[in-house]
């Protein structure tokens, strides 16, 4: 069977789910989160065997630190998994709830009731905990999903892909639901996102360059972030302590994710008395820092910044310093040099604190907190299907809400209009 066919009989098959899963009752998708979890935990060696496989051929394929890091499933993220599939149970279902009902003169009742996208088309690279996210979320959410990871992950997917497939037998829910896609044939993207006829959004997780080929190419309505050049700006009434541990958590956390800190902006009144600190905790940690002139006066070891460094998302172990003369210039480079995705201030100031919140224009705005909070695991979601930089749908980690939309329901008794 060529791709072509291949993936429009997956879209078939997921749009007779989808029509399936929009009269599923929550208990019986609660079932199926539940048994997926079972499966996952009863699964761990085969799990962690087919990883050992995919980073093997990874490492021969000369992947780099942050890829191999996002590709890893180590004990940890398979607990995480599992917890994000009880998580995901524990939620309210949103679908079929109705809001906002209102009597019109005319005597009917209007409202809005919230009801699944129908089928959601996923394309992301090498994290295979993606493929349990996205699972849950589109299976509470009442949506089917056809699921296409990256080749350097396809046997980690395809063993998570059999703990899914258990979930929903037990369930009593078609395989069909969730379906993840068995080849690397690239031409595979190419037909899922341009297959409106069977897809009705496709959500894109992964590099700059994979995501802006989906958004020009597609004929389905994408669900996007580019990238994520994330900040966190030390305000002049910053707490030291608390600025030293956010900005160093927000950078050195984990470096592969989309909402690590890229950029550290500091006011400065207080370049003095933190960046010796902050630097000699970077360095210790091996995080090669690059800096503006100011910074320079205080690091003159450090590299030069160039006009591209604040533009950069580097993903790996390298910090882009500037300092600013106040929180307007902060707020200034944040919305010409950000990617709207997380920005974080540190301020004891609840004006200034104010003013950040409100004139920053990204999906997620912190004050106090490192970027690393920018998830939906961390946000009550259960997991995220991505973060979304778009301001339509749905902005900032998109969860279940994220995957349903609103329909009006009218209710009359034997009304005619006049």
């Amino acid at each position: 069977m060529n791709t072509e066919t291949y993936m429009i009989e997956l879209g078939q098959q997921a749009r007779r789910a989808a029509n399936t899963m929009a009269r599923a009752e929550t208990g019986q998708k609660n079932r199926a989160l539940l048994a997926m979890a079972a499966a996952l935990d009863a699964a761990r060696p085969q799990l962690q065997q087919a990883n050992a496989a995919d980073l093997q051929a990874g490492r021969e394929k000369g992947l780099d630190a942050a890829m191999l890091d996002r590709l890893e499933l180590t004990p940890a993220r398979i607990d995480s998994m599992i917890e994000g599939l009880l998580q995901v149970a524990a939620l309210p279902d949103p679908v079929g709830g109705i809001n906002a009902m209102n009597y019109r003169p005319s005597g009917i009742q209007v409202g809005k009731m919230r009801v699944p996208l129908g089928v959601v088309g996923i394309i992301y690279e090498s994290r295979p905990n993606v493929t349990v996210e996205a699972a849950s979320l589109c299976l509470k959410s009442g949506n089917a999903t056809i699921l296409r990871g990256g080749s350097e992950a396809l046997q980690s997917n395809q063993a998570i892909a059999a703990c899914i497939a258990a979930g929903l037998r037990e369930a009593g829910l078609p395989e069909q639901v969730v379906q993840v896609v068995n080849t690397t044939d690239r031409d595979a993207v190419g037909q899922l996102i341009t297959m409106p006829e069977y897809v009705d959004v496709i959500v894109p997780r992964g590099g700059k360059g994979l995501i802006e080929r989906i958004a020009k190419d597609a004929r389905v309505p994408v669900i996007k972030h580019l990238d994520g050049v994330c900040h966190v700006y030390i305000d002049q009434a910053a707490d030291k302590v608390k600025a030293i541990n956010i900005a160093l958590n927000a950078k050195t956390h984990r470096y592969g994710t989309c909402n690590t800190m890229e950029t550290l902006l500091v006011h400065q009144s207080m370049a003095a008395e933190v960046l010796p600190d902050l630097a000699e905790r970077y360095q210790a940690s091996g995080v090669e820092l690059r800096g503006c002139a100011l910074t320079r006066q205080y690091l003159p070891y450090i590299r030069e910044a160039d006009e591209q460094d604040w533009f950069a998302e580097y993903l790996a172990p390298v910090l882009a310093i500037k300092v600013v003369e106040n929180l307007d210039e902060a707020i200034r480079h944040i919305n010409h040099y950000g990617s709207h995705h997380t920005d974080a201030i540190v301020t004891e100031n609840y004006t200034d604190a104010r003013i950040f919140l409100r004139a920053v224009d990204s999906s997620s705005v912190m004050v106090n907190a490192s970027t690393r909070f920018a998830d939906g695991f961390e946000y009550g979601l259960g997991a995220e299907i991505g973060i979304s930089t778009d301001k339509i749908h749905a902005r900032g980690p998109v969860g279940l809400e994220g995957l349903t939309s609103e329909k009006y329901v009218v209710f009359g008794d034997g009304h005619v209009r006049q």
